[in-house]
């Protein structure tokens, strides 16, 4: 299983930013080891957010994106003790879901 992700999430004015950075290896299939054997491509490949259960953001990754990711975002509305669930699936199935309070 991956390690957790850092969220941080504020709301002001009545618009909540979030930011996320996500611990994956994002490897793009393309490069070799030290053996010249080919690395296997491993990589997010689906990323949702959520405020409360309202979906606010939806992607789709691909291998150009760099390892350890950082994604930042905006929405409208959101509260100081609200719930923001984001959630990953990478390529070969695994998963990883994690939550934070908007402070």
């Amino acid at each position: 299983m991956a390690n957790p992700m850092r969220i941080r999430a504020a709301a002001k004015d009545g618009l909540t930013e979030v930011r996320v950075l996500m611990s994956h290896v994002m490897e793009t299939g393309q490069r070799k080891d030290a053996a010249g054997a080919t690395i296997p491509a491993h990589f997010i490949t689906e990323l949702t957010a959520k405020h409360n259960d309202r979906l606010v953001l939806s992607a789709q990754f691909g291998p150009s994106v760099s390892t350890n990711p950082y994604l930042a975002f905006k929405f409208n509305g959101g509260a100081k003790g609200d719930k923001i669930t984001v959630s990953w699936v990478d390529n070969k199935g695994d998963s990883r879901t994690d939550e934070v309070q908007i402070a």
